[in-house]
Parts: C-alpha cells; structure tokens; sequence
C-alpha cells in the first residue's frame, strides 16, 4: 500500500475513534472500548457510531430541491451544460481540490463527513453498493462551476460508493453561510456508480444542516468574514428547506477550529 494510502487510512480510524468519543459523551453512555490496531475492523468501528441502524428504526430522509447549482448534468451555465458527474477522477473521497488539482483547491476549515445508508424497508439494514454525490459551497458562499470567479474551478463536488456498511466519507471544508440559506451540503443517492451519471437518475435528493454551535465556532475564524452576518439573519425554523423540520437531517459535529471537525448523519432510503 502507497504512503498516502495508509496515511489516508490512518486519519479515517483517527475520525471514527474521535467519532466514538463524541457519540459516548453525547449520549451519556459509558465509554465503549476501542479496537487497537490489531483488533476488530474498522468498518466495524465506523457502524458503531450511527445509533438508528443499530436499533432498528430509521425514517426516510425528507427530499429537497438540489438547488440552482448542482453540476448534475440538468442545468446549464451561460448555455451550456455543467456536469460534474461526467469528470475524470470524480469518485474521490477528499473533495477539496478541482479537477485537476492544479485548478485550484477549495481554503477552510477542515470538514469529514460520514454518511450511512440503511434501508427502512428492511429494519434499517446497510445499503451497500449506493453512490453519493455530494456538493456545497465554499467559504465564500460561492458554488464551483456556477458562481462568478470560480466558474472554472470544480471543487467541493464528488462521488463515493458505500461500503459493506453502507458508509460513505468526505474530506472536505467548512462550507460558509450565504444570505438567506441556513449553512448545508447537498447530495444525490443514486442505487449504483453506473447510475451516477446525471440528476435524473438519482431515487433521492436532500440537504443536511449543520449545527449553529459549530457553525458559530468556524465563522469567528479567519476566512469567513460574511458567514457570522448571514447566519444571525436565519434560522433552521425560517429556512427555505428545513423550516418544515431539520431532525432527519442535522448532522452531529465535533471537533475544533484548530483541529477540523467530525460530521456524521445517518440517511434512511426506503431501497
């Protein structure tokens, strides 16, 4: 395995441990022993932060707009057709850099996000085999591909396959908050990678919100200068998207400024 591999590899059990320790302490359960590297698996580990899977109950998350920007394939820029889905080397776990790299690379505080799929057809089984799109803004509030001065750049956009868990993670940033949208990411759900080809063919579309404590954390940071203005102009309740309800798609945080932050959100499909 190549250097950056087991780096990469390395820095996902360092999440899911640090996953662990927020889920116990959140709720207030006795700490759960953790694998050493020569224990149990880390799939394994990675299961174990989700709470719904396990006790058998989900609920199918709410579907939302994908929004005037999501490179999809079913909108255009300037008449033309963006489509993120279709560029070489799109299935990527760290989303952060365009493609190619040399385009440019998306600043901010460090975001993984960790999504897991389960049926709730089938008492919140696994969905293994699913494809993700997931895309949002940057610091500036601006969409890549779409927004004026990073219409070139393709960045904060990409596609994972879920795992035997039905886990998916993203290494991303801290998406900033814009004028009338509570601060949230977009994906599409699409039953395989083959399908991932364009926004027609997904079977769901939503949005997860991210908690305003974090959110308020991040903004007072270097970079983020417009998002604290805009977040104290909105709220989960006054939304557009999540007015009508946000608990099915609020993500857990944890973490820092200094040392990035851990999202986790467990998404229900009725497959």
């Amino acid at each position: 395995m190549s250097s950056p591999q087991l780096h990469a590899h390395a820095r996902q059990f360092d999440a899911i441990r640090q996953r662990r320790r927020a889920l116990t302490w959140l709720l207030g359960a006795s700490a759960l022993p953790l694998a050493s590297c020569g224990g149990g698996s880390s799939s394994e580990d990675t299961a174990d932060v989700f709470t719904n899977g396990s006790s058998g109950t989900c609920s199918v998350i709410p579907a939302e707009t994908a929004g005037p920007y999501p490179g999809d394939g079913t909108n255009t820029v300037s008449g033309s057709t963006v489509n993120a889905l279709a560029l070489s080397g799109i299935v990527r776990s760290d989303i952060r850099s365009s493609l190619p790299a040399s385009l440019g690379t998306a600043a901010g505080v460090p975001l993984t996000l960790t999504m897991q799929l389960l049926n709730t057809n089938a008492s919140c089984a696994s969905l293994a085999g699913y494809a993700v799109y997931l895309w949002h803004c940057d610091r500036d509030g601006n969409y890549s591909m779409y927004s004026a001065g990073v219409t070139n750049q393709n960045y904060l956009r990409g596609v994972q396959v879920s795992d035997s868990d039905g886990v998916v993670v993203f290494d991303t940033v801290f998406p900033g908050c814009y004028a009338g949208r509570w601060p949230h990411m977009h994906f599409e759900i699409f039953a395989s990678l083959a399908q991932a080809t364009s926004g027609n063919n997904d079977i769901r579309t939503s949005q997860l919100a991210l908690p305003e404590a974090a959110c308020r954390e991040v903004y007072g940071s270097t970079g983020y200068s417009a998002s604290l203005a805009n977040l104290n102009s909105i709220s989960l309740s006054s939304d557009n998207v999540f007015s009508d309800g946000s608990s099915l798609q609020l993500a857990a945080l944890s973490g820092s400024v200094s040392n990035g932050y851990e999202a986790t959100l467990s998404v229900g499909i009725a497959a």
